[in-house]
């Protein structure tokens, strides 16, 4: 920690997956430097921010000062607030001027994460391109980096005119900057600052887990590629404990593992690790012990409290033998497992395909991971599962293709870069797989079809948008929609036909960018039927005495999740063994 203490630059980002600790890890940095005799402001702009809890204030959109710590201040910018006034902006304009279907397209491409971003990112700009402000701190840290996909947005031209606001080409996340042309000198102060290596360093945080290292390659390579490349890799959570208890034992020998087999882009990285903390990061005292790398002391009695607590914790538990007998009722339908990367959608997607295939039902398991190799639940023999891949790539050059020949040479250079750019963004590839998806959810009238990876509302709002829009222009035309397409949202929306599972983990990020994620589904017409708490300590039956402190931690949002969140809520172990066969997958029910 103190090796990195001495080269941070006056602007420090973080990025990383949900639930990698990017929070705790920014605030412990903040800290560390504020105690050093530097004043410090840590700005959040994650819409699931808990900054509070973890600094235990009460933080405002403006900078407001850290209990008794010298120098620290901090402050929340909400990005969702900020992108629902950039919203009115843009289209308040338009209204009485055009259809109000046309007015409802333009609100729901104006809902997608990429306008939260560009929100959030107008609100930050002014911390890091304003000289006024700029001079009053010796160090600014946001614990959210802009994408790359942000930061070539904003470097195109054709961005700051009014392209987007009058664009019908078919892409589906408008630029948003197309409303914020007076804040262009300030953008390119900040984009100018975050590519000085003298000026800005990017931190990565990982877990010390396979996924997460690959995730955090990613974001390295992307952003690398838009010219930040002062960068630094934090591993959080590197749990070293000596124990006879296998649990703990093959926890230790995944890590160990992760992190002799780190993605060979990282590894010229400077990086420092982070030992594991069993009861989170909450309060000053914890992140002084992070600074000062206190090793997590044993607690008397762990195990019987966390079985004495459990006890009552379960007690409205729904178990998997209830909610797969719920789901086989009606014999057919749709399951969708949903939820942020990394939480185990594939894993319990595969599970209950397999376990519905076994009580003699004809099902379909549709993936778009091109890494997951599914086969090995087909290795019994079991004729009533198939498995279909959608790759992801494909899908989306497929759509992009055809987006970008229906307007080559009606557009300039420059929009036609924007549209390209605009091409790239997390929501095409989203509709895009879901294109694909249609034909397999049509199927599901006599069989049962799971899908690993789902829409979210934002997705399925636009694609409902999109198809209001497409029957009032077919109306005069001899074109029609495919049956599968024009039955796609009705049957999502049927709760009878279609169950969505929502899968997280027993954290803070995760739980709370769920429960984000069911408020998405909502503005779309749809309750998820249940949630799925992964890889849970608390039920993994350890002994060990840090990780049974972990099961206890993981209690307060185990119950956040059943009594404010879900109406049915399964949990499934953390599991010592690789997932490789149907044997290692009946461990998680």
């Amino acid at each position: 920690m103190n090796s990195l203490l001495s080269k941070i630059p006056q602007f420090l980002f973080f990025t990383g997956k949900g639930g990698v600790g990017k929070t705790s890890m920014s605030c412990a940095i903040s800290l560390a430097l504020a105690q050093l005799g530097k004043k410090v402001l840590l700005i959040s702009t994650d819409p699931a921010s808990n900054l509070d809890e973890v600094l235990q204030v009460d933080l405002k959109s403006t900078p407001t000062k850290v209990q008794d710590i010298e120098n620290l201040y901090a402050m929340n910018i909400n990005p969702v607030v900020a992108a629902n006034e950039y919203k009115e902006k843009m289209v308040g304009p338009y209204r009485g001027l055009l259809p109000k279907e046309a007015i409802e397209q333009m609100q729901e491409q104006l809902s997608g994460a990429c306008t939260v971003e560009i929100a959030g990112f107008n609100e930050f700009s002014k911390y890091v391109g304003d000289k006024n402000i700029i001079e009053e701190y010796d160090h600014i840290i946001l614990d959210t980096a802009p994408t790359g996909h942000t930061l070539r947005l904003l470097a195109l031209p054709a961005a700051w005119n009014d392209f987007i606001a009058n664009n019908q080409t078919g892409s589906s996340c408008l630029g948003p900057v197309s409303g914020l042309s007076e804040y262009k000198e300030l953008y390119d102060n900040v984009v100018k600052n975050l590519k000085n290596k003298d000026k800005t360093l990017l931190i990565l945080v990982s877990r010390a887990e396979k996924l997460s290292l690959i995730e955090a390659k990613k974001a390295s390579n992307e952003l690398k590629n838009q010219g930040m490349k002062n960068q630094h890799l934090i591993i959080n959570g590197v749990f070293t404990h000596n124990s006879d208890d296998k649990i703990a034992q093959a926890f230790y020998a995944k890590s160990k593992d992760a992190l002799e087999n780190i993605p060979k882009d990282l590894q010229d990285l400077q990086s420092t690790q982070i030992g594991f903390y069993p009861n989170g990061i909450v309060g000053i005292d914890s992140l002084k012990a992070i600074i000062k790398s206190d090793i997590p002391k044993d607690f008397t009695n762990a195990k019987e409290k966390l079985q004495e607590a459990l006890a009552l914790d379960l007690e409205d538990i729904t178990s998997w033998d209830s909610l797969l007998n719920d789901i086989e009722k009606d014999c057919n339908g749709v399951i969708m497992t949903m939820g942020k990367g990394g939480v185990g959608k594939t894993t319990i997607a595969s599970m209950i395909a397999s376990q519905l295939a076994k009580r003699g039902h004809k099902v379909t398991l549709s993936t778009t991971d091109p890494a997951s190799h599914l086969e090995y639940i087909l290795q019994d023999g079991n004729s009533n599962l198939i498995i279909e891949k959608i790759d992801p790539k494909i899908e989306t050059k497929r759509h992009v293709d055809e987006v970008i020949s229906k307007n080559e040479g009606k557009l300039s250079l420059e929009d036609m870069n924007l549209l390209k750019e605009e091409l790239s963004s997390p929501c095409i590839e989203e509709i895009a797989i879901f294109e694909a998806f249609a034909k397999t959810v049509a199927i599901a009238k006599d069989r049962f079809v799971v899908l690993d990876t789902a829409p979210t509302g934002h997705t399925l709002l636009l694609l409902d948008a999109s198809s209001a829009y497409h029957k009032e222009v077919l109306k005069n035309s001899n074109n029609e929609m495919s049956e599968e397409l024009s039955s796609l949202i009705p049957r999502i929306k049927d709760p009878k036909f279609t169950k969505i599972l929502i899968v997280t983990l027993a954290e803070a990020t995760p739980t709370h960018e769920a429960k984000d994620l069911q408020e998405d589904l909502k503005r779309a017409g749809i309750r998820p039927y249940s949630w799925i708490i992964n890889r849970s300590f608390a039920v993994c039956n350890t002994s060990d005495n840090l990780l049974c402190q972990k099961g206890l931690n993981e209690l307060k949002y185990i119950n956040e999740i059943k009594n404010e969140l879900s109406q049915k809520t399964v949990i499934s172990p953390w599991i010592e063994v690789e997932i490789n066969d149907s044997k290692s997958l009946e461990k998680l029910i």
